[in-house]
This record gives structure tokens, C-alpha cells and sequence, in this order.
């Protein structure tokens, strides 16, 4: 479908050769000298990307890109000036400006930049005219999951929480061991008990055992008060023991008493207390070879192994990825009560090909990255930051790394000396200005610099 582009600049120079640059048979481009003029064409054409220069009079880049994005919410607008302030710059993000570019670097960053949005205002228009997903239906529960392997913990779930038995759940760290022992609770008899959730490997070793089943007043240095421990807030609900395989020898010992018996004591306390709670384990080692080192009872791991449960690896099932990203989005624009926040099919694509050694911890945080630095309410694959970056692979090229000020001066001036032939009248402007801000008290050196005259200097200025 053809696409059109309105420049806004009073530069008519610049206006003539950036209608040349980008115009294509797909793509109109619209022009406009005045920001009055520019908000006019907008609302009668609506392009699909504007591109307006910041130094405009009487209202400036960021009056005009508040106007347009209050008539549409999500359309692509791109500011340019020579020299941008840095709150303008921030401003202009903040507003949700698609890019904030220097205008030195158009010639070389301009098409990429154009060809990138104009992909992401398509997307954004397709997503717009697509029907909603009715089967979409999350409910109550983030168990999410088409795949085979999913479909089979489901069915696993379902039996097992019909029964009171032990639960063993294993897979790799991020893949969501919490998230299933929380569902096995959630449809079990014990469903309106309390859950409770222990991380054996965050708890240093000298606190977990009274962090488990509670201590006396005075049992130990810094034991200041009684403290009642999990198995007795539990009690009659379901105790979740992630990372088991990091639990101290002691402990364990402990752990298998309260299987065998359903009774324990605090630390320090002779009193024998009895509880009533239903363990589910998770751990992302091999137990079975921690019981040949002698690391985990043997015992304790046939207790604790009455069910299997083996989560895959978000690798293993990448046709779940787009469902599973598509509800983090989701609740991710609840969250920041922006509805139109939304997921692009290339980003699907993208992230179907990635391999996710974080598994689905590492989805989710990537989608929380990509919702605060995208530039629109559409993620697409440009603004997918995969593996340990925080800025995105995809088209990383068509953001410059941001110049300091002595950089572009240097820049125009050592692309001044490399003209085999007279600059673009626009560019040539900016060379002027970039000569004079080396010495802006010294407007002759300026002028020698670029081998002008003084009047020739001047009158690229705009001076009489």
C-alpha cells in the first residue's frame, strides 16, 4: 500500500532535497514551510510520518509534535535541527517522538531512519484494522502454553491436584516452577489456604532453618523476640520449597521429619509443634546425582519425588513465545494504563527465532525493557533488546550513536574538506554555523576555515 511523508522546514533548500532523497514510487512526499501550513496538511493527508525540523517560528518542533500526537495518538514523527538541545531531545522522547536526529547526519541516516518508521506506522496500521483475538482468553490464570509439552503439565496438573501427594517440579531457572506450584494450590482442596513460597538458595544457611520452622525468644545471638516460621503460617495450606537442591543437610533432616510425622520444633524450643502441609519442591539440579555425592538425603528425595513434574524450556515449545509475549504486553499496558499498547508480528517473529537461555523470566523482562525505550505504542522488532544489551539488535544501525557538539562541528568541517564538489546549499548553511561556533567572537577565521570570503560568510548566515 503506497505511504506518504510530510517534511516540515523553512529551509525550502532542504525541503527541494529531501523530497528528491526519499520520494520512491511508494512513497508521496508532502512538503511544508510553516509549522501553521505543516499542521494543516496533516490533518487533511494524515501521512504516515512526519519529519519536522525543531527551529521553527512561532511555534517551535515540540509544540507541533504535541498537536499531531494529540490529533493521533500514534503517529510516527521524527524531529531534526542542527545543533538540538539536550531537554529537547528528552522532551521530544518523552512526548513519544520516533527519533531526535542531528541534521549533519541526514544525508547518511535519513532513508534508513524513514524506510524503519514507515515499516512501524504499517504495523501499527495493520494492527489497527485486524480483528480482535476472541480465543485470546487468558481468564484468572498465567498458565499459558499451545504446545505439546505444555498441554501435557497441564494434564499433570489437573490429576495431581485432585490428590494430597508430594510434588517434585524441575526445569531450568526462569521457566516458571512458581508459577505451576501455584497452579496445582490454586485447583487443589487447599485452594482457599495459604500459599507460601520459600527460595532455599536466597536464604543464607544460618537463617533458613529458622525461617522454615520459626525460633524461642533467646534461642540464638540476635533472637530478640519468638518468631512463628512458615510450617505454622502454612499450616492446612501449601508450601512451596524452590531451589530444595540448595538446602543444608540439617535441614533436610528437619524438612522429612514434618513429612513423616506432620510435627516439628521451632529453634531453640522443646515444644513439639504439628502442621498440616501440603510440599511442593522445585529445583533446577539433578537431584538424583546430588543423592550419589551425598549433598541431598536419599529419603528425603524419594518424600519429596511422589510426582515428576518437568517444565520444558521456553526453546523447546517456541510456538507458546508469541502467546506468552502477547500477555506480558497485555498486562503491561494495564499496568501503565496504555491501551494501545501492543505487539507487531515481525517482533513475534523475532523473538520465535531466539533461543531464550533466560527462559520465560527473560521474555517477560525483555518485553519490560522494550516497553519503556520504544519510540511508539507498537513493538516491533527494532525495539526487541535480545540477550544481555539494553538497546535492540535489530536495526541497532539506524540509531547514531549521539555526538557530543565538538564531534558535529568536527564532523561538518572534516566533510567540508572531502567535497569534491559546492555542498547542498542547506548543508552548506550548517557548515557556516558549525565554523562559527569554534569561534564565535572570530567570524574571519570562521570564514577562512571554509575558504570564503567575509561577505560569502555572511550571507550564508542570513546577514546583510
Amino acid at each position: 500500500m503506497p505511504q506518504s511523508i510530510l517534511i516540515i522546514d523553512p529551509d525550502t533548500d532542504f525541503l527541494e532535497w529531501a523530497a528528491r532523497h526519499l520520494a520512491t514510487s511508494q512513497v508521496a512526499v508532502l512538503t511544508a514551510s510553516s509549522p501553521e501550513d505543516g499542521l494543516k496538511k496533516f490533518a487533511a493527508e494524515r501521512p504516515d510520518l512526519v519529519i519536522t525540523e525543531f527551529h521553527l517560528k512561532p511555534v517551535n518542533g515540540i509544540e507541533v509534535l504535541k498537536r499531531i500526537r494529540q490529533t493521533d495518538p500514534n503517529a510516527m514523527v521524527v524531529l531534526s535541527t542542527g545543533f538540538p538541545p539536550t531537554n529537547a531531545v528528552i522532551e521530544a522522547m518523552k512526548l513519544g517522538a520516533f527519533d531526535f536526529l542531528r541534521k549533519e547526519t541526514l544525508p547518511f541516516d535519513l532513508r534508513p531512519l524513514v524506510e524503519s518508521a514507515l515499516k512501524s506506522s504499517e504495523a501499527q496500521r495493520a494492527l489497527d484494522s485486524a480483528p480482535a483475538e476472541a480465543a485470546f482468553d487468558l481468564g484468572d490464570s498465567v498458565m499459558i502454553g499451545r504446545s505439546q509439552a505444555m498441554q501435557s503439565v497441564f494434564k499433570i496438573i489437573g490429576r495431581v491436584s485432585r490428590s494430597e501427594a508430594a510434588v517434585m517440579i524441575t526445569g531450568e531457572s526462569g521457566c516458571g516452577k512458581e508459577v505451576v506450584a501455584r497452579a496445582i494450590q490454586r485447583y487443589s482442596l487447599r485452594s482457599g489456604k495459604p500459599f507460601v513460597a520459600i527460595n532455599c538458595a536466597a536464604i543464607p544457611e544460618s537463617l533458613l532453618e529458622s525461617e522454615l520452622f520459626g525460633h524461642e525468644k533467646g534461642s540464638f545471638t540476635g533472637a530478640s523476640a519468638l518468631r512463628i516460621g512458615r510450617f505454622e503460617q502454612c499450616d492446612g495450606g501449601t508450601l512451596f520449597l524452590d531451589e530444595i537442591g540448595e538446602m543444608p543437610m540439617h535441614v533436610q533432616t528437619k524438612i522429612l521429619r514434618v513429612l513423616q510425622e506432620g510435627e516439628f520444633s521451632r529453634v531453640g524450643g522443646n515444644e513439639t509443634l504439628k502442621t498440616d502441609v501440603r510440599i511442593i519442591a522445585a529445583t533446577n539440579r539433578n537431584l538424583e546425582k546430588e543423592v550419589e555425592v551425598g549433598r541431598f538425603r536419599e529419603d528425603l528425595f524419594y518424600r519429596l519425588n511422589v510426582v515428576r513434574l518437568h517444565l520444558p524450556p521456553l526453546r523447546e515449545r517456541p510456538e507458546d513465545i508469541p502467546l506468552l509475549a502477547r500477555f506480558f504486553v497485555d498486562r503491561l499496558a494495564k499496568k501503565r494504563h496504555n491501551p494501545r499498547l501492543r505487539l507487531a508480528e515481525d517482533a513475534c517473529a523475532l523473538m520465535e527465532s531466539y533461543n531464550w537461555p533466560g527462559n520465560v523470566r527473560e521474555l517477560e523482562n525483555t518485553l519490560q525493557r522494550a516497553a519503556v525505550l520504544a519510540n511508539t505504542d507498537v513493538l516491533t522488532a527494532r525495539d526487541i533488546p535480545l540477550g544481555l544489551g539494553i538497546a535492540p539488535r535489530p536495526d541497532s544501525s539506524l540509531s547514531p550513536t549521539p555526538l557530543t557538539q565538538d564531534d558535529a562541528i568536527q564532523f561538518l568541517l572534516d566533510s567540508a574538506s572531502a567535497l569534491q564538489e559546492a555542498p547542498i546549499p542547506w548543508i552548506e548553511k550548517l557548515l557556516a554555523e558549525a565554523a562559527l561556533r569554534r569561534d564565535p567572537q572570530n567570524p574571519l577565521a570562521a570564514a577562512r576555515l571554509l575558504h570564503l570570503k567575509p561577505a560569502a560568510f555572511r550571507k550564508l548566515l542570513g546577514e546583510s
